[in-house]
This record gives C-alpha cells, sequence and structure tokens, in this order.
C-alpha cells in the first residue's frame, strides 16, 4: 500500500488534489447536514446574518477559493504549503457549489426544485475529479519499472478510449452518462451506442434527414425520463433535502 501510495499519489503531486477533493465533499456533506437542521429548527444552528442581511455561505466560500485557488499557485505541489492551499480551496468549493442554484438563478431557490441543479453540479464535480486523481500519470514518477510501464500504457489507452466514447455519449446529449462514463469502463460505451437525446448535437447532425430515427429518439428519451425521474429524484433527496413545496421565498431568506 506504501509504494502504490508513493507511486501513484505522492510522486506524481496528486496529494494536493486528493486532500482538495476530500474537503470538497466533506464540506458539502456538512453544510447539508447542518442546512437541514437549521431548516428543521433543532441544534445550535442559525442563519449568519450581519446588518439585517442573510450571509449566504457562497460568500464565504468564494473568499476561500480565491485564498486557496492563488496559495495552490503560489505553492510547491509536494510541500506543505500546497496541501494546505488545497484543503482551503476544497472547502470554498463546496460551500460556494451547494450554492450554485442561487448564483445561477440569482434568486434564493436553495429549498426549491431548481434548487437540485447545486445537487448535480456538486456530484458530476466529485465525479470529474475524481477521474483526475483515478488516473495514472505517466510523469513524475522516477525509475519505473518494464512492468510498471505496460500497466500504465494499458490504463493510459484504456482511458483514452472511454474518453473517446464519453465525448461521443455527450455529443448525444447524455451529459451524466458521459461523465460517470469516463470513470466507469463500459457506461460510456453504452451511451455512445445507443440513440442520441432529441435536441443534442449529435441528433441535429445525423437526424436531420430520418424522421424515422428523430421519432426512435423521442420516444426512447420520453420513456427513459418517466423510467429513472423517481428514482433519480430520490437519491437527489437524500443528499440535499426535500424540496420546499411552497413557493420561493423573497430573496436573503430561507
Amino acid at each position: 500500500m506504501g509504494h502504490w501510495w508513493v507511486r501513484n499519489i505522492v510522486e506524481p503531486g496528486k496529494l494536493p488534489l486528493l486532500l482538495a477533493l476530500t474537503a470538497f465533499v466533506l464540506t458539502f456533506v456538512v453544510t447539508r447536514v447542518i442546512t437541514r437542521l437549521i431548516r428543521a429548527g433543532r441544534g445550535p444552528f442559525g442563519n449568519v446574518k450581519a446588518g439585517g442581511v442573510h450571509i449566504h455561505h457562497a460568500v464565504p466560500g468564494v473568499v476561500l477559493t480565491v485564498v486557496g485557488g492563488f496559495g495552490a499557485v503560489a505553492s510547491d505541489r509536494h510541500g506543505a504549503g500546497g496541501a494546505v492551499a488545497a484543503v482551503v480551496f476544497g472547502i470554498g468549493v463546496g460551500l460556494v457549489l451547494d450554492e450554485f442554484a442561487l448564483i445561477l438563478h440569482l434568486n434564493d431557490v436553495y429549498w426549491t426544485e431548481d434548487g437540485r441543479k447545486s445537487v448535480e453540479v456538486v456530484v458530476l464535480t466529485a465525479a470529474l475529479v475524481g477521474l483526475l486523481l483515478a488516473g495514472f500519470s505517466p510523469f513524475g514518477v522516477n525509475d519505473l519499472t518494464q512492468q510498471e510501464l505496460a500497466d500504465r500504457g494499458s490504463v493510459i489507452a484504456t482511458i483514452s478510449g472511454n474518453f473517446l466514447f464519453s465525448l461521443i455519449a455527450l455529443g448525444k446529449g447524455k451529459t451524466r452518462t458521459a461523465i460517470f462514463g469516463a470513470i466507469v469502463p463500459l457506461v460510456a460505451l453504452v451511451g455512445a451506442v445507443r440513440l442520441a437525446r432529441p435536441g443534442s448535437a449529435w441528433a441535429r447532425r445525423f437526424y436531420g434527414g430520418r424522421p424515422r430515427a428523430r421519432a426512435r429518439a423521442a420516444l426512447r428519451a420520453y420513456h427513459h425520463d418517466r423510467r429513472w425521474a423517481r428514482p433519480r429524484r430520490a437519491v437527489q433527496d437524500w443528499i440535499g433535502g426535500k424540496p420546499d413545496p411552497r413557493p420561493a421565498r423573497l430573496p436573503g431568506h430561507r
């Protein structure tokens, strides 16, 4: 385990990335727990206010992201400064993306249906960073054996092929499949070989003169959305909390 850790995390300089991802995920989880406790009126927590203005946690998140980002740029990836900057950056990004929907809509939609976009963005971001972390680095590691070189070559070839299938799936309008397919083998392949979603770049390019293909694509997208809408909503509710059925409150209030 120690040998693997040094070869694939320490020597390629991936420790700051691992620390940033860990801080990002933990910050999101802790933030969601606290906001749900505030919503339920439990615990010692409460909204932060200054002069009657509700300070959303995206505000300190922006500050931490700026500090951590510049600190990471100015630091060595193998030093303690880079590790500290990575943690600060991860915390800041977690706070900002937890309120991504508020920034997008410029309105307090945290507990509304539109607020689900924050959860989706956080999950996709964690998946992308996990992909970067999981990928074997062909550079920055010294004294590789022939077996290690061969293993890394195979991994790089597999990742490249998976990435190509992910690009095709993305062009077919299957964003989630493309993202997770870049991490999990064969998932992107399934998205690449199946019909494109209506309105996607692939459908506009290749289905323009094929009415039957357009009809099949629309029918398949309809059945797919009906089949997976409820499970997807259940997962989103479990992660981020159920949306408020009441109308959205005025900006600055929860």
